[in-house]
């Protein structure tokens, strides 16, 4: 397996739809965020009639034998709401204990940069250990997982040496959920694994709250990573004729399954909330992620490039991935550029008509 590849593909699906263009916190389509593979806590999920999902199943096939393993990586993003603060009085030194008193306000300039209320993320990684796929037969393996409440200050100086006149708030609310793996035999060496993924946070008030209020309790880009030893997945793509009918009757709720690596490889499966194909490419010529893995990378860099000065200053302070890459995108060397302009694939010649 190529670790980078698989790697690259899957952190592309996870930052999917982060941070959309124009790439500013003040722009209409940032307001929602968060569409794909969002698990959220059950009680909300039933409060809208089941229209946002609490959980996610992932069923494939496995050829193999009774010395086959399995990996099963499960990645998603925890949401942190950043807010700004305004301090009531102006201190000098950094607070001890308890915070001076402020007032949330919605965006503030601060030594010369604007702040403003915004989502941030952080990556979670869940890995259960090796298990044997025959043995899951015998019974399910299930591993938990559970992330405290924190909040964590930032405080803003008027000047590099001023006094402190603001504050950045981060908070993160406490997140529970679990991983569920099946299998079962299916007779001549081939094996259905079933993966499933569920929130299980506590969630009070779910009826009254807000998409925004529960997304701080979800799993956004939630999605799966799979890795079998001495055995090989078959696609569902793709199948051979005679697993077909069996491939047919794999149930995959709220993420697709694929193939990934090097064509022809059969040993990694990235189950994604976003339809893919098998053997699915980061583009080489693509020169770092822009958030939208479906998207050309030529059309964004230039319309980055045409955005105004005051619009790519919000940019670069809404978010530090925005930052990072507007810094890219303007400092793109022209040669690079011109490689996302007409570049050709997969030509072969046309076989002769048969006379």
């Amino acid at each position: 397996m190529n670790l980078g590849a698989v790697d690259q593909i899957a952190k592309a699906v996870l930052y999917e739809g982060y941070m959309l263009y124009p790439y500013r916190a003040s722009s209409v389509k940032n307001q929602q965020r968060w569409n794909f593979g969002v698990l959220a806590p059950p009680s909300y999920s039933e409060a809208q009639n089941g229209t946002e999902a609490c959980s996610m199943q992932t069923e494939c096939l496995i050829e193999g034998s009774c010395l086959t393993g399995l990996e099963v990586r499960v990645r998603f993003l925890q949401l942190v709401a950043r807010t700004v603060g305004q301090l009531d009085l102006p201190v000098n030194a950094l607070p001890e204990g308890e915070p001076p008193p402020f007032h949330l306000v919605g965006r503030l300039k601060v030594n010369g940069r604007m702040y403003q209320a915004w989502q941030e993320a952080i990556e979670r990684e869940v890995v259960l250990p090796l298990c044997n796929v025959e043995a899951l037969g015998q019974g399910a393996i299930t591993q938990g997982f559970f992330y405290p409440a924190d909040r964590q200050f930032e405080w803003l100086r008027e000047s590099n040496e001023g006094d402190i006149v603001a504050v950045l708030v981060r908070d993160r609310s406490a997140l529970r959920g679990e991983v569920e793996v099946t299998g079962t035999s299916q007779g001549d060496g081939l094996f259905k694994i079933c993966v499933r993924i569920r929130n299980t946070t506590p969630f009070e008030g779910a009826s009254q709250a807000s998409r925004e209020d529960a997304l701080l309790s979800s799993l956004a880009s939630a999605h799966t990573v799979l890795e079998v030893h001495d055995g090989l997945f078959i696609s569902l793509l793709a199948p051979p004729d005679s697993v077909s009918d069996l491939a047919a009757t794999c149930r995959n709720i709220g993420t697709y399954p694929v193939l990934v690596g090097k064509e022809g490889d059969h040993d990694t499966v990235l189950s994604s909330p976003i339809i893919l194909y098998d053997y699915p490419q980061i583009a080489p010529e693509s020169a770092g992620d822009l958030f939208d893995g479906t998207e050309i990378d030529e059309i964004l860099s230039l319309r980055i490039m045409t955005l105004t000065d005051d619009e790519k200053l919000e940019m670069s302070q809404s978010d530090e991935r925005a930052r990072l890459m507007l810094e890219r995108t303007e400092t793109l060397p022209a040669e690079q550029l011109m490689k996302l302009h007409g570049v050709l694939r997969g030509l072969r010649p046309l076989k002769e008509e048969a006379r």
